[in-house]
């Protein structure tokens, strides 16, 4: 397909009862100006998929991991604007059309890329729980190291549409994350990039029990070091926000076992900004008692 308006990037490792889902949620958007290429990272089987003219399978000999994965797909498209899709969710069929309008008609100078809203659903197609992210952040700005708006979630960033070009300008995808890649590439893409959001609900995130790399406590507590480590003065230059990321990331950990880390970073967080954790702390604690 020659020029397509859009390219929907899908890195797949070994999931490929999962994956055909994702791919015909992609295939099946209400705009036909697309492709879709999947990634597959070295799966110790080769993904079996439909045939589709709209559709390229790209298979890794070695694994890449998620961030290098998504970089590969990157390079290899060939739309204007790209997204990118895990393959253990699915977009909802007007998830293309809605982004792309939203961009045709924004008064913002540009660049411009769009994020919309979210739901987490479970295997009978239950919906958990819903997201919508803030209305806009500026070029220039560092997207969640802002103060946030009643009601609204930073954590809507798998919706994201962007320029193919913008995306390739700031360095892709970083290839040393192996979690938090989306939290790390949105403090790069803010800066150099304005960013809407749509009170539209274009994504499910699919809750079930298999594996996640948000879900592995080692690889969640060494990314979210190696995050902070590398935008430290970014971090430093929104000290009530950072010490909130890092009291949520003490939270994180404790529900997953790492005990000790908890109480690292909710020490750190204190110290960063004791007006504000310590009462949030202290009422959490009230309430469990």
């Amino acid at each position: 397909m020659n020029n397509p308006l859009l390219s929907i990037i899908i890195p797949t490792h070994n999931r490929p009862h999962l994956v055909a889902h994702a791919v015909k949620s992609a295939l099946e958007q209400t705009m036909d100006d697309l492709e879709v290429i999947v990634v597959d990272d070295a799966s110790t089987q080769p993904i079996d998929l439909p045939t589709h003219p709209r559709l390229r399978v790209i298979r890794l000999s070695q694994p890449h991991g998620g961030a290098g994965t998504r970089n590969v797909g990157l390079e290899a498209a060939l739309g204007r604007w790209v997204t990118f899709l895990d393959d253990d969710d699915r977009l909802l069929p007007h998830m293309a059309e809605v982004s792309l309008e939203a961009l045709s008609q924004t008064t913002l100078p540009p660049p411009v890329a769009v994020i919309s809203g979210l739901e987490e659903v479970n295997a009978q197609g239950e919906v958990l729980s819903k997201r919508l992210p803030p209305p806009v952040r500026p070029r220039g700005v560092h997207f969640f190291l802002e103060e946030l708006e009643p009601g609204k979630s930073y954590n809507t960033k798998q919706t994201l549409v962007v320029e193919r070009e913008v995306l390739q300008k700031i360095g892709g995808w970083d290839n040393e994350m192996r979690s938090r890649v989306h939290s790390e590439l949105f403090l790069r893409l803010n800066p150099a990039c304005s960013i809407i959001g749509l009170p539209n609900i274009t994504y499910q995130l699919y809750n079930h029990g298999e594996q996640r790399v948000s879900r592995n406590p080692i690889l969640r507590q060494e990314s979210f070091l190696r995050l902070v480590h590398k935008h430290r003065s970014l971090f430093q230059a929104h000290p009530q926000m950072f010490a909130k990321f890092v009291y949520q990331h003490a939270n994180k950990c404790y529900e997953m076992g790492l005990k000790r880390e908890a109480f690292y970073n909710l020490c750190w967080a204190m110290q960063l900004d004791p007006l504000h954790i310590v009462p949030q702390f202290a009422v959490k604690i009230y309430r469990f008692f």
